[in-house]
């Protein structure tokens, strides 16, 4: 039978389960679990385990009364149940231990492993064709063969040989098996499987080889064994590499700082390694190929469009003053642009039709998903035109810009798997008018930021405006916005004053991506538009002295390159289309 010999404290209330505690009356536990394990019974010995009795005494006037405390032992159910759990630590912590040893050996077997690795050194072999530096995406037959079939030897370079080729990029994927290694390289231009076999694998630095460690690979191309699968269907068997740039692993390994599931602003603090997956990257591309495409568009169509070059750093407002970045110039205020509208306009007397690939600016404290303090803005101004022109060349621009993009067949797979419900918008785009919106939408019962029915006057807001979009599942344009929820310089409908020549492109998913009118060409009509929204004209006299020295009519719109960015790779936010996205609070990295 076992003694009880000691006497174990434990109290639920001002007890503690750590090293402050140690089972006195004065240091008692906090629970019967935690004084089991650290004063276990054994079959010779059984420690006493003493908890605390309360008993409330007599009153002793409002709200207070005298508390007497003694210890008494555990109840029979309590030290059961602490036995139960006792017992389930014990199995935990023996797997732990057992764990733990293994780890252990398999660490010192690793470190002798490594050891040994060091010995192993590699040399290329002089005796082997001079290898041909190419790209990962390089596929000229004149300068590439593969070779296939099969081989006895790791590397032969016997006749029929593939081309021995020299190749460099970063570790995209690595897997290891048996005497094998996979590396996936990758170099910006595409990807390549590369093979390490016999002695290659054998090497340091091939035993500790990490993701985004930067090589130098050397060998013959193959095509890829039937029923496997690697980019482009090839694969170079190595005869020789060289470690260029080791990258961080274990706890500083890419796919820690960049999980899938880290949280957004984690990623976004880490963009530049996001910026290394296949998803950003492929956007990226897309983005590059689409600027192509639209200074492409803007060259081929009748009239063409000049690009130019407006400022960045200016003195007026073009989208009202709450959206500005002021900042001082020189002891003079001045702000970044928020749109270069006003310098392209000035631009058509002699340039003819202009356009201009730029940042724009505005300081909107806005957390939708599609708005960016700074994005690229494609805006153009046409002279001598309709308000229907306008429309018809929006069409033209647009579903131009889809065609040469897709063209490629490198960019039209990327977007593919993208975006792989993407469809190339019909021509012409449905026409509706503003009015006919807000009838859309209270038949619809979709109610404005208030809760309530939309009237006319209303600034149609995002969400019901992107409600619209997705229901009706095709390009809109809404035109004939009101007078006074568009910008000032916007041109008045001769039909109906009540409205302006105005037009929103908006496409499912997305919403708004572009936003254009005719401009008002009168003098006297633009001088009252400053008034009427409160702006000294003086500033402006160089955009007023467009209609004052031979005046047209003339119109032109502004495109959000990361809106129409992530309409056609089907991103949920415009933040994934901009390299280093500046929005609310982020102006890093």
């Amino acid at each position: 039978m076992a003694t009880r010999s000691e006497s174990v404290y434990f109290d639920e209330e001002i007890g503690q389960d750590d090293t402050f505690g140690d089972g006195s009356q004065q240091k008692p536990y906090k629970t019967l679990l935690f004084a089991h394990i650290q004063h276990p019974p054994t079959p010779q010995h059984e420690p006493q385990y003493l908890t605390r009795k309360k008993e409330t005494g007599a009153d002793q006037g409002p709200g207070v009364s005298e508390i007497h405390q003694e210890w008494v032992p555990a109840t029979k159910t309590a030290l059961k149940k602490a036995a139960n759990l006792y017992e389930q630590h014990k199995k935990k912590q023996a797997k732990g231990d057992v764990l733990a040893v293994r780890e252990k050996q398999e660490s010192e077997k690793r470190r002798k492993a490594l050891e040994e690795a060091k010995k192993v050194q590699i040399q290329q072999d002089p005796q082997l064709p001079k290898a041909v530096k190419i790209r990962l995406n390089e596929k000229d037959p004149k300068l590439i063969q593969l070779r296939s079939g099969k081989s006895e030897k790791d590397v032969d370079y016997s006749q029929g040989r593939g081309t021995r080729v020299r190749v460099t990029g970063r570790v995209h994927r690595l897997r290891t098996q048996k005497d094998v290694i996979f590396i996936t390289l990758q170099d910006g231009y595409g990807f390549l499987q590369c093979v390490l076999t016999g002695d290659l694998t054998k090497t340091y630095d091939a035993m500790t080889l990490t993701l985004e460690t930067s090589l130098e690979v050397y060998g013959e191309m193959w095509e890829v064994p039937p029923k496997q699968h690697a980019p482009d269907d090839r694969e170079l068997h190595a005869d020789y590499f060289i470690v260029v740039g080791k990258a961080a692993g274990d706890k500083e390994a890419i796919t820690t700082r960049v999980s899938p599931d880290a949280d957004p602003q984690t990623l976004y603090d880490n963009r530049h390694l996001v910026l290394r997956g296949e998803n950003a990257s492929s956007v990226m591309k897309v983005r590059a190929a689409l600027l192509r495409a639209f200074r492409q568009t803007y060259e081929e169509i009748t009239p063409s469009c000049l690009e130019v070059t407006p400022p960045c750093m200016v003195q007026t407002q073009v989208e009202g003053g709450a959206t500005l970045f002021a900042f001082d110039y020189y002891g003079q205020q001045a702000y970044l642009t928020q749109s270069s509208q006003l310098y392209l306009e000035t631009c058509l007397p002699s340039l003819g039709n202009v356009f201009c690939v730029a940042p724009s600016f505005r300081a909107e404290k806005s957390q939708t998903r599609r708005h960016l303090s700074e994005y690229t803005h494609i805006e153009a101004e046409l002279d001598f035109i309709t308000f229907d022109d306008l429309l018809v060349h929006l069409e033209l621009v647009m579903c131009r810009v889809i065609d040469i993009a897709l063209a490629s067949s490198q960019i039209a797979q990327l977007v593919r798997d993208l975006n792989p419900t993407f469809e190339v918008p019909e021509r012409p785009f449905m026409r509706m008018k503003y009015a006919d919106a807000i009838d859309w939408l209270v038949e619809h019962d979709i109610k404005n930021t208030e809760g309530e029915s939309h009237k006319f006057g209303d600034d149609i807001a995002e969400a019901a405006e992107r409600k619209m979009t997705d229901i009706i599942n095709r390009p809109i344009f809404l035109t004939h916005f009101p007078t006074e929820i568009k910008a000032f310089y916007m041109k008045k409908d001769p039909q109906d004053p009540r409205v302006t020549e105005s037009v929103d492109c908006l496409m499912p998913g997305v919403g708004e991506i572009v936003g254009g009118s005719m401009r008002m060409d009168d003098y006297g009509e633009l001088m009252e538009a400053y008034k009427r929204v409160e702006i000294d004209p003086t500033p402006y006299y160089w955009y007023t002295d467009q209609r004052k020295y031979g005046t047209s009519p003339h119109g032109g719109y502004g495109l959000g390159l990361e809106r129409f960015l992530a309409w056609m790779c089907g991103r949920f936010t415009v933040k994934d289309c901009s390299l280093y996205p500046r929005f609310t609070d982020r102006c890093t990295p």
